[in-house]
């Protein structure tokens, strides 16, 4: 099979090197010979990272690179089967790309998108034949995260997303398939891991410091500011504002002028060495002692906001409880999938929680989805 990638960035180089040590020829495109070089480096790279740890055999690492074209002449795509690609964020951007590319390509060639957050029918809308058209959402390092999501478009065809599922399983992946709402599901349903988290601190309940290590310590690899830093608020923010936009402007996925001013300020997080924490290269902050009791409330404010919002996800069509389940502790790292913790917790427990929170607050991010009150009563 031959597959084409476009961009040669490093998500684009990452599912290039998925599908070529997989056995696919690949084709990385890019607009200069110098970007698809700077990619391919980076795959080497990473292919040494994966020989020197003994996890692929010298010659696995050689005919890997092997099946690697690098070009920046798009005409080079005339032969793939399957085309995925892996640009810039922005609609305009993709669909002129994709108009280009139906031209070049065989009429029975898929052509996907990694986009993380657009809507994959309005991105598909451009072409002639959008039925051969689908998302294939890849988490980055694309190499290391085994989640991939397939959503089909309005006009995808069923043998489309079902042969993007065979393709992700071949690679090695764990493919879900989610309905094309905002966010998906892993973006949708993480938004209360870092709005719940930065609301407590706008109200002065919290410290950032106090956030992050309450929510480690309950299993979380990073807590959310620590994560939100991780990422790029250029990156987290703007996915944040595109589900709030996404979903008519839905109060509960409402962005923070918090973050907001991080990013006005060009404070992005790890990579400019400032976002919520300063990076000096020794520390990212100091915690003091604070209560037990105030650990268990932060925990118990963002972890019963994420089990409503994974009730939401499912309860609205977006995928099924068992995929969401895959996507959250796959595509995210969570401790546990948010059902099955949820149950552990109670969900009568998380219910009452949340009522309180409406009580007090009168807005709809608390707001209990129908399936979650249905749960806490079996």
């Amino acid at each position: 099979m031959t597959i084409g990638i476009i961009g040669a960035g490093s998500m684009g180089a990452g599912i290039a090197q998925i599908a070529a040590l997989s056995g696919d020829e690949v084709i990385l495109l890019d607009q200069t010979i110098l970007a698809v070089e700077k990619g391919l480096e980076g795959i080497k790279q990473s292919l040494d990272r994966l020989l020197s740890k003994q996890k692929i055999s010298n010659l696995e690492h050689q005919e890997a690179l092997q099946r690697i074209l690098p070009t920046d002449d798009a005409q080079q795509l005339r032969s793939a089967s399957l085309c995925i690609e892996a640009v810039f964020e922005d609609m305009a951007v993709k669909q002129s790309l994709f108009s280009d590319l139906e031209k070049i390509v065989p009429q029975d060639c898929i052509i996907a998108t990694n986009t993380s957050s657009l809507s994959v029918t309005k991105l598909a809308s451009c072409l002639r034949s959008p039925e051969r058209f689908a998302g294939m959402h890849f988490f980055n390092p694309p190499a290391l995260m085994p989640l991939v999501e397939i959503i089909p478009a309005a006009q995808t065809a069923l043998a489309v997303t079902q042969n993007l599922l065979e393709t992700a399983t071949r690679w090695g992946k764990t493919a879900v398939v989610a309905k094309d709402t905002p966010g998906f599901i892993v973006n949708k349903v993480a938004r209360p891991y870092y709005s719940e988290a930065i609301r407590m601190v706008e109200e002065g309940f919290a410290t950032i410091e106090e956030i992050d290590e309450a929510m480690t310590s309950y299993g979380f690899k990073m807590g959310p500011f620590t994560l939100m830093d991780f990422i790029g608020h250029d990156v987290n923010f703007r996915v944040t504002e595109s589900v709030w936009k996404g979903f008519f402007y839905d109060g509960r996925y409402k962005p923070s002028l918090l973050q907001q001013r991080l990013l006005d300020a060009g404070y992005l997080g790890k990579k400019t060495g400032r976002g919520f924490y300063i990076y000096d290269g020794t520390t990212i902050g100091e915690l003091t002692d604070f209560s037990n009791e105030k650990k268990e409330t932060i925990f118990w404010r963002i972890i019963s906001m994420l089990v409503n919002e994974a009730a939401d996800t499912v309860y609205m069509g977006v995928c099924s409880q068992e995929d969401l389940e895959k996507a959250v502790t796959l595509g995210v790292n969570y401790p546990k999938g948010l059902f099955a913790w949820g149950q552990e917790l109670g969900m009568a427990r998380i219910v009452e929680n949340l009522d309180a929170m409406f009580l007090l607050y009168h807005e709809e991010r608390y707001r209990v989805c129908p399936l979650l009150r249905t749960l806490a009563k079996l």
